[in-house]
């Protein structure tokens, strides 16, 4: 397997202390500017950092870019892929940061509702009130997504279950799997190498595949029987999950009303034996 080539921040850490007083200080000010290093120019970065633009051109060449363009280009290609960029001198809590932060996260969220404008979120969910067995899987920084979906579902239905278990092979858990049984593949960016293989696996055996993604799984919606896109950008170094979250929110809520009936009784049994085995702490009056 070819070996992916170092990022611009790994570069200049390892050559970091060979770096000339002006270089260290332009690749300072590329360190704290990761997240958006693509809309500098060399001239722009050379002003921020206090040094010449040949000091910059220069610094650029060590790292092994021939200019800015390509450096633009290389940022631009790592934050498509969900490798987190920014500095440890990024000011993440300023207001400025913070209104940005929460412009983007309303933008992502309504992009993934316009999306789901088309009653595909409504298919999904029917599709998933009515299997027989639902499995969730989410591997990688999809984990969580994944296991907080099952722990909502889990509410509205029975048979639901995470894949695979942590320290275990998925191989069991699909192996049983059929047309009646579905299988919600949460994949977002920075997928395993063996994600299209997982695809291939479920397609081979009939399994439906409801996957929920970002934009940069588009080429695995043609295997699957509903495909819900979310996008993660944001403007700090991390990929946001808020949109995503949300979009687990309302599959939830879409199964759980199917069949209202039987997700209430479900709830107030569930309830019951949270209150047998004293699981859940009391709710504190204050008035």
């Amino acid at each position: 397997m070819a070996t992916a080539p170092p990022t611009i921040g790994q570069r200049i850490d390892s050559q970091y202390a060979a770096l000339s007083p002006q270089e260290q200080r332009a690749a300072d000010v590329i360190l704290d500017h990761l997240g958006d290093l693509a809309v500098y120019s060399a001239t722009e970065l050379a002003k921020m950092s206090g040094v010449s633009k040949a000091t910059v051109s220069r610094l650029f060449r060590r790292l092994g870019f021939s200019d800015s363009a390509e450096v633009r280009e290389h940022a631009r290609a790592l934050r498509s892929q969900g490798a987190p960029l920014g500095g440890v001198g990024a000011a993440a809590g300023t207001p400025s940061a913070l209104a940005a932060h929460a412009s983007h996260e309303t933008e992502n969220l309504q992009k993934m509702l316009a999306g789901l404008d088309d009653g595909r979120l409504d298919a999904a969910a029917r599709l998933i009130a009515g299997a027989g067995e639902v499995v969730l899987v989410g591997l990688r920084n999809s984990y969580p997504l994944a296991l907080h979906l099952r722990q909502q579902l889990a509410q509205a239905r029975g048979r639901v279950r995470l894949a695979p278990v942590p320290g275990q092979s998925l191989g069991e858990d699909l192996a049983g799997l059929g047309s009646r049984d579905v299988v919600v593949l949460v994949g977002f960016r920075r997928r395993p190498s063996g994600f299209a293989l997982i695809m291939q696996a479920l397609q081979e055996r009939g399994v439906p595949v409801i996957l929920i993604s970002d934009s940069s799984a588009r080429r695995y919606a043609e295997g699957c029987v509903q495909w819900l896109e979310c996008p993660v950008d944001s403007v700090s170094a991390f990929d946001s999950y808020a949109a995503a979250m949300s979009l687990m929110n309302l599959l939830a809520s879409g199964v759980l009303g199917v069949n209202v009936r039987d997700g209430r009784t479900r709830i107030a049994t569930i309830t019951s034996v949270y209150d047998a085995l004293d699981e859940l702490e009391t709710p504190t009056s204050f008035y």
